[in-house]
Parts: C-alpha cells; structure tokens; sequence
C-alpha cells in the first residue's frame, strides 16, 4: 500500500480492509498507509476522496431511470483517471473536478446494458451532467461576520 499513489476501493472493500464501520475513519486510515488519494465508492450515493487528507464528498448524479449499475464503479475509476490524464492537473481543485466526472460517466454506464448507453454520450450531455452536478450541489456559503439563525427560547 505504500507503492501506491491513488486507491479506489467500494465502501464494503474499505470497511472490511480497515476493520472500521465508520467510512470517514476508514478513508483516513486506508490514506496512512501510503496512498496520497483514496477514493471510497459508494455506488448510488457518490464517492468520497481523501486527497493529500483533504475530504471531498461528491454525490452521484440522482436518475430517474436506472436500468443495470453493472460497471458503474469501474466506469467511475475510468472517468476519473482519465480526467487526472487529459488534463495533468493534479491539483486539489483538479482531484474534485476528476471525482465528479467520474459521478457523471458512471451515471450514463448505469442507463443502459454493459456499454451500450456510455458509447452514446456525446461530449456535450457528459459537459451537461457535470454542470448539473454542479449546481445541485453548490450553495453560498456563510460570509465571516455572518452566523446561522439561532432560536430563541
């Protein structure tokens, strides 16, 4: 394990290689043990990366229609390595963006048998889906002088 630079393991896979119940303690205990990236699929609730200990949760891309999950795990590994390759940027920001296209290219795997619905995507619904994720999951942030509403008793 300390040969290795990025790990992709299912949630079952982590919590049975560290003993831990807790995916959290098992991402982080999986990345002291060498790999810089860890990455904890957990099919149709996303991944966790743990890149140089950062946490980032990505979800999966939510669908209405899911005909076989068959390959969807190997299919998000693909998505993200491949990312990692076209662009070289191995960067924080990179790993995230490499984490989300993988969401997104399992979500075609998943729409079809075997390969048959990912051979369709076109650039453009795989540029598509990834924004949608995006701005399902984006939200403003607290501003620094800024608190959450309390109530009052």
């Amino acid at each position: 394990m300390q040969q290795v630079d990025i790990v992709f393991m299912d949630e079952n896979e982590a919590r049975s290689f560290t003993e831990s119940v807790n995916l959290m303690q098992a991402a982080r205990a999986i990345h002291s043990m060498g790999p810089s990236t860890v990455v904890v699929k957990r099919g149709e609730h996303g991944a966790i990366l743990f890149h140089d200990g950062h946490p980032f949760l990505t979800p999966a891309v939510p669908l209405e229609h899911v005909v076989d999950p068959t390959g969807a795990g190997d299919t998000f590994a693909g998505g993200f390595l491949g990312y990692l390759a076209a662009t070289e940027d191995l960067s924080e920001a990179g790993f995230r963006r490499a984490a989300v296209t993988g969401s997104v290219m399992a979500s075609f795997v998943v729409e079809g048998f075997s390969l048959e619905r990912l051979a369709e995507a076109t650039s453009e619904e795989i540029e598509t889906r990834f924004r949608q994720l995006s701005a399902l999951t984006r939200f403003e942030s607290l501003a620094e002088d800024e608190s959450l509403p309390k109530r009052n008793r």
